[in-house]
């Protein structure tokens, strides 16, 4: 249905011809806007209220007490499935700390959280098929395990930041939840609308640069990217990728435009991943509870990490 309103705006309404570039970007943005508003009200309702029987404290006391090797397994688990956007990261790192739970294991939690959002993999799904949503998700799994695995061998603990350690549970007061069915569609809904009104624009932006890419791209250029002896192509992506300020949804349409105009798989997931885990928002909010070296270790780690994950994608796909 997203296809057929994209044909009848672009050659209906404007008139434009699919032969044109701007007939490709308009019709790009048209459907791929609808649709992706579409599923980001269906999926963060029922994320929603899926979030209002998940507190970011269950997720803490589920990884208390395990070993290392099951901690880490269900820290990147749970950064995978549950729905807490970059922003709960820095309470959920502060209780990780505060339950003694290792920081590799903390580390490897933050890294899936973001990367392995699951509004972006669903969305993922609907627009360019599971095969590549698969290889996503396990590239996500591999570079939160190892990273969190060589995170931990610099001992981070000493640059932590202060006043992490001085913190104690139950210093703040919990909201006392509704638990009705009322209550949590309210709170479904007030959760529809607090995430599309923070994230609408990133949505509109990430669209707009798909449908310039999609429609302008230059073929060469694509054509270059796609050759997967291109050694350079993977670690340009991740390098692009790092200041580019986009949400993980709203780099989907740049990714598939990418992957349209005929850019390695590779590449483009190591593009996608570098947004996601080390995008500008997310090390900015991770500076607030860890200093300069800490920050800069992890992004190096994950940097390297989501750059070999591309390489291999390029040699075996």
């Amino acid at each position: 249905m997203f296809e057929y309103l994209a044909d009848w705006v672009t050659f209906k309404i404007l008139n434009l011809s699919m032969d044109t570039s701007i007939g490709e970007s308009v019709h790009f943005f048209v459907m791929d806007v609808t649709k992706i508003f579409f599923m980001l009200v269906v999926i963060i309702y029922l994320m929603g209220l899926f979030r209002s029987f998940v507190s970011p404290e269950k997720v803490r006391l589920y990884v208390q007490g395990k070993s290392k090797f099951i901690a880490r397994v269900m820290a990147i688990l749970l950064g995978a499935v549950t729905p807490f956007c970059s922003c709960s990261s820095v309470p959920i790192f502060i209780g990780f700390v505060e339950a003694g739970i290792p920081l590799g294991v903390t580390f490897s939690f933050l890294i899936a959280s973001p990367m392995i959002n699951e509004i972006a993999v669903v969305m993922l799904l609907g627009i360019v098929g599971w095969k590549i949503t698969i290889l996503y998700v396990l590239s996500g799994l591999f570079v939160a395990f190892f990273g969190g695995i060589v995170m931990e061998r610099f001992k981070p603990e000493k640059w932590v930041e202060d006043y992490v350690w001085k913190i104690q549970m139950g210093e703040t007061q919990s909201i006392e939840a509704d638990n009705s069915l009322n209550g949590r569609h309210r709170y479904a809904m007030s959760e529809v609308k607090e995430i599309v009104g923070r994230i609408w624009m990133w949505v509109l932006l990430g669209v707009g640069l798909g449908a310039l890419f999609h429609g302008y791209f230059p073929q060469q250029w694509a054509s270059s990217l796609s050759e997967t002896n291109n050694f350079f192509a993977v670690p340009m992506s991740v390098l692009l990728g790092v200041p580019l300020y986009s949400n993980a949804v709203g780099v989907i349409p740049l990714a598939e435009a990418m992957l349209l105009k005929g850019v390695a798989i590779g590449t483009t997931l190591a593009f996608m991943m570098s947004i996601a885990a080390i995008s500008l928002p997310e090390l900015l909010i991770l500076r607030k509870v860890i200093k300069w070296q800490a920050l800069a270790l992890f992004t190096a780690i994950v940097t390297i990490s989501i750059i070999i994950v591309g390489w291999f994608f390029n040699i075996i796909v």
